[in-house]
């Protein structure tokens, strides 16, 4: 950090210039998921209705019911607060600590990660184009409003019902959990644990303040899955392909260095594979 304050204002943009694009590439990311309520296919009449769906989907596949996870958390309202305040605040304050570092420390990692990031907020995007409305929003099955009861709803504070219909799938439980599962791949330290606490608390916070339902974060999880065999399978045709026209024009291959080797050597480790 020092040398970098020494540097002079030019150099110092073009050093700064990567972190302020993906910067950039984030916060468009963010405001085209928060954007995406506003638009459907089905209209928000229906949302009701697909949440009414969904509860009894879940009864009849045996779910507990995200009452009982609700019913432990009410009599401590201390909880409760901070668990509306992890919800509104964490899911992408904890992506923005998670990107920087994994750009700052595993740059060699960061892309892939990226990748990743994006199909899966695509895909969960192309879902919530038909509105489901969250379970706080149903009446009868023993759930309450925890953000309301408490004035901390962001929806209040930030006017319009159209967002509220994007329940379906949670991209909240989808991000917790691709962090969790990047940072256990790249590193071996104890913060990983970090990590996958932060995905745990993610999916306990936004079932017991009824934001989602437990199928709104099991689909989620199915999308993270297909989002990873989606990048893997893209990376192996990459490859592929560079192998190919390297097999075709070996004078076109770039020259290894032991950078690169060790690099390599760092990727294949963190996958696992032996």
């Amino acid at each position: 950090m020092a040398g970098l304050a020494r540097l002079p204002w030019g150099r110092k943009l073009t050093a700064a210039a990567p972190f302020l694009s993906e910067a950039g590439l984030v916060v468009a990311l963010y405001a085209l998921w928060q954007y995406a309520g506003s638009f459907s296919v089905m209209g928000p009449g229906g949302a009701i209705g697909r949440a009414q769906w969904l509860w009894h989907l879940e009864r009849a596949w045996h779910l507990p019911s995200e009452a009982l996870v609700q019913n432990l958390v009410l009599p401590y309202p201390l909880i409760v607060e901070a668990f509306n305040i992890y919800y509104a605040t964490m899911h992408f304050t904890a992506l923005v600590i998670f990107l920087v570092w994994l750009f700052a420390a595993h740059r060699a990692r960061y892309q892939r990660i990226r990748a990743i990031l994006v199909i899966f907020t695509a895909a969960s995007l192309l879902i919530q184009l038909v509105p489901v409305a969250p379970p706080r929003m149903l009446t009868g099955i023993g759930l309450i409003d925890t953000a309301q009861v408490y004035g901390q709803s962001v929806y209040a504070i930030g006017g319009g019902m159209a967002d509220q219909f994007s329940a379906m799938p949670s991209v909240h439980v989808g991000w917790a959990m691709l962090i969790a599962f990047a940072v256990w791949r790249v590193t071996a330290s104890r913060g990983r644990w970090l990590a996958v606490a932060h995905a745990v608390l993610t999916w306990v916070v936004v079932v017991a303040t009824a934001n989602h339902f437990w199928l709104d974060g099991i689909v989620a999880a199915a999308l993270l899955a297909l989002a990873l065999a989606v990048a893997a399978a893209a990376s192996a045709g990459a490859l592929a392909l560079r192998n190919s026209a390297m097999a075709l024009h070996p004078d076109l291959a770039p020259a290894e260095t032991s950078a690169d080797k060790m690099n390599a050597s760092a990727d294949v480790r963190s996958m696992g594979v032996r």
